[in-house]
């Protein structure tokens, strides 16, 4: 059986917001990762160019999951 700790370290999430400029930032949570992109398109293939650059290949997780953050504020 595999335990926690085994499957932690095989993904890496990122939280990702729209930017006040216009398009998106997303920081890894965990690491000294940033990436920003004009689109949700190619902030997918920044995330992934960051993470290649960021870790050896052996270190590297397989998985990239973005957690799209919108806040909204509503008058009541």
């Amino acid at each position: 059986m595999i335990g926690l700790e085994a499957t932690v370290d095989k993904e890496i999430i990122f939280l990702v917001e729209e930017s006040p400029e216009g398009g998106y930032e997303a920081r890894a949570l965990g690491y000294s990762i940033f990436t920003e992109a004009d689109t949700f398109e190619d902030l997918k293939r920044m995330a992934q160019d960051a993470v290649n650059c960021h870790f050896d290949a052996g270190d590297k997780p397989r998985v990239i999951r973005l957690h799209l953050v919108k806040e909204e504020v509503l008058a009541v």
